[in-house]
């Protein structure tokens, strides 16, 4: 039986003629040129005789085979896909070897920054440190001046501490902030032995450096002395002598860099300098460690300390920032140079009581800071025609109370007024006619200084010798004051050019100092009028 294969389709014949061309035996038929292919004629079959079919596929070699091409065809996709696959998962380990190498130079990058090489581990104090520890308390006195920032607590007792000391003065000037200021928020000043503060409670608790020209008035004694540690630990840093070396033991402990400086940081166990006699006794009084860092030069930059009652203590000092303090009238005023008087300055001395009688009265104003219980305020008038005063006086720290106060000649005799409280403009006129007693009073610190005003216009004169201690204005007016070394201790008159006394002064026994302001001019009648017969 004869069997014969099924002619190629028109697309295996397309391949065909594309393997052709490709193997250079046809032109490309993008060139149109026909190809004539042979007939493919049969032999003929002869009777009998059986032949093979075989595949026009098989004979024709430029016709290929279709099993063998959908093979490679698969293979080649199934490489693709594989090879696809392992360039996805190449990027994919890129990508996560440049992410962790990104994230390690991140690291070392921070670890730089932050690392500091160990230092040499602590060791006790050698002769040097011992000798700049000697010389630390002198050297802050021969440079005067620093700027403050002290802070004192933690959390929501700390106090903050802002402004300059001047050692070679003895004189600190503050502003008292922080949460835990309490009463004493405002500003503060200090000697060794007294402290004046100016309350403000609606100040912000954020510290911030005070005025450098202090107000002139609202200065009074605290009854709050929580202030006292520190202000001692601060004048505790200087002394006018250096100290003895053998005196300071400790440990150095590390060298770090303040204000540009390096300093070497220097535990003292031993008692350190002594606070003053007046103050609660400080850290190094007691014998706890106190930190102290040092330039090579003995200037202190820095102190840490922990305070009995109060906790941790820094004190930072400012070596540049040192200006000229100015102490309140409260302290004293500013600091003068005593001399003798001038010719002129002697004959103004003379006159003045005779200028005071002409004068006839004042109108008074007082400022008394006499204990940290007691501050008084008056207002009212002075006769020096009649040796006569007559006052309203306030505390501060009392109920509020007003008290009527009269001098007339050696008798001082007061009246609590009930019905009038706070600081009045001035007593009630006339003065009242009964009710007026003798006697010890909370007033009382205030009579030395009335009695003095009135004695200043007897023919006598002011008894004692007068010296100059400084030039000075009050209300724009230029007075020279002159200082008198009394047996109740010393006074200070304001004399003006024209020979008129502008103040009077005198230490309290606080250690504070009253003014007595007087502005000459008519005075109303201050004596009670005579009862109608």
């Amino acid at each position: 039986m004869e069997s014969s294969s099924q002619p190629p389709t028109d697309s295996r014949r397309h391949r065909a003629a594309n393997r052709r061309h490709r193997a250079g035996i046809v032109p490309p038929a993008v060139l149109n040129l026909a190809v004539t292919e042979p007939a493919t004629r049969l032999p003929e079959s002869r009777p009998g005789i059986r032949r093979a079919v075989v595949s026009g596929g098989l004979l024709d070699l430029a016709a290929g085979n279709r099993a063998e091409e959908e093979d490679l065809a698969g293979a080649a996709t199934e490489a693709d896909d594989t090879r696809h696959a392992a360039n996805r998962r190449r990027r994919l380990t890129l990508a996560g070897l440049a992410l962790t190498a990104v994230l390690s130079a991140v690291m070392l990058v921070a670890t730089l920054v932050n690392w500091a090489p160990d230092g040499p581990p602590p060791r006790d104090l050698t002769t040097g440190e011992r000798e700049r520890l000697a010389a630390m308390r002198v050297t802050n006195y021969r440079e005067l001046r620093a700027g403050l920032h002290v802070t004192a607590g933690n959390g929501a007792t700390r106090t903050d501490l802002l402004g300059w000391v001047d050692w070679a003065r003895g004189l600190a000037y503050l502003d008292v902030g922080g949460p835990g200021a309490g009463a004493l928020r405002g500003l503060a000043q200090a000697t060794p032995t007294v402290l004046v503060t100016r309350p403000d409670p609606a100040a912000v608790p954020t510290p911030a450096m005070p005025p450098l020209v202090p107000p002139a008035d609202g200065w009074r004694l605290p009854a709050d002395r929580s202030l006292d540690p520190l202000l001692g630990l601060i004048f505790a840093l200087a002394a006018d002598r250096p100290d003895e070396v053998d005196r300071w033991v400790g440990r150095w402990l590390d060298r770090e860099h303040l204000n540009g400086e390096p300093v070497d940081v220097l535990e003292v166990s031993t008692p350190g300098p002594g606070a003053s006699p007046t103050r609660t006794p400080t850290a190094s009084d007691a014998g706890t460690p106190v930190r102290y860092w040092l330039d090579s030069a003995g200037r202190l930059h820095r102190v840490q300390a922990e305070l009995a009652g109060i906790g941790p203590v820094t004190v930072a000092l400012n070596r540049a920032d040192r200006p000229t303090l100015r102490p309140v009238e409260a302290l004293g005023g500013r600091p003068g140079l005593p001399r003798a008087l001038t010719a002129a300055e002697r004959d103004r001395w003379r006159r003045l009581p005779a200028r005071l009688r002409t004068a006839g009265g004042a109108t008074v104003t007082l400022t008394v800071p006499a204990s940290a219980a007691t501050n008084l305020r008056g207002t009212g008038w002075l006769s020096w025609t009649s040796g006569t005063a007559y006052l309203g006086v306030a505390d501060l720290d009392a109920d509020g109370r007003r008290t009527l106060l009269r001098h007339q000649g050696r008798k001082i005799t007061r009246i609590d007024d009930a019905t009038a409280t706070g600081r009045a403009a001035g007593p009630p006129l006339p003065p009242p006619t009964s009710g007026w007693r003798s006697g010890p009073h909370r007033t009382e610190a205030l009579d030395p200084l009335v009695a003095a005003a009135l004695r200043a216009a007897q023919r006598s004169g002011v008894s004692g010798s007068a010296q100059r201690v400084r030039g000075d204005t009050l209300g724009g007016t230029t007075v020279d004051v002159v200082q008198v070394d009394t047996a109740r201790g010393p006074l200070r008159y304001w004399v003006d050019r024209d020979g008129m006394l502008r103040r009077l002064e005198s230490p309290t026994r606080a250690g504070a100092w009253a003014q007595l302001d007087l502005t000459p001019g008519r005075v109303p009648r201050l004596t009670p009028p005579r009862a109608k017969r």
